[in-house]
């Protein structure tokens, strides 16, 4: 069987072809994505920068975040407790139901993510400028169509 990088770009990949690019594209995006997360990690774990992130959008409710991030009620009252204990995160009172409350970023959790997605840009960018020039437009070309892939 050709592999897919050799065929034309003009011709259609056979079933067992796509199923097996579509393998390899998993892996692909895992394995970045992990190495992406471990330039971060020593600072604030993957499950509290997913719940900083979701800070970021707008403030939410303890609830909301254990309902977005698929976790218990409990494993967010303990991520939010480490992040407020750290002064990234900060609880008010809701004014409309005083018995919520609202989380939201600090200004030292705004500039903690800031600097984790610098590392992480940082760490991405060494590696595509190792890259041949044809390489680089690649990526960029298939940025595009996997941004398009993940919004489906």
């Amino acid at each position: 069987m050709t592999s897919p990088e050799r065929r034309s770009t003009s011709a259609a990949l056979s079933p067992s072809a796509v199923t097996a690019l579509a393998g390899e594209l998993r892996l692909a995006c895992m394995r970045i994505s992990r190495r992406v997360r471990f330039e971060s990690t020593h600072e604030v774990p993957p499950h509290q920068f997913s719940v900083l992130v979701r800070l970021e959008e707008t403030p939410r409710t303890p609830g909301e975040l254990a309902e977005i991030e698929r976790v218990s009620a409990p494993s967010m009252t303990r991520t939010v407790g480490a992040l407020v204990e750290r002064g990234l995160v900060a609880r008010t009172a809701d004014p409309s139901d005083g018995r919520q409350v609202i989380l939201s970023l600090t200004v030292e959790g705004r500039r903690v993510l800031k600097e984790i997605r610098r590392r992480r840009d940082q760490w991405m960018t060494v590696r595509v400028k190792s890259l041949s020039p044809e390489e680089q437009d690649v990526l960029r070309r298939a940025a595009s169509i996997l941004s398009r892939v993940a919004s489906e």
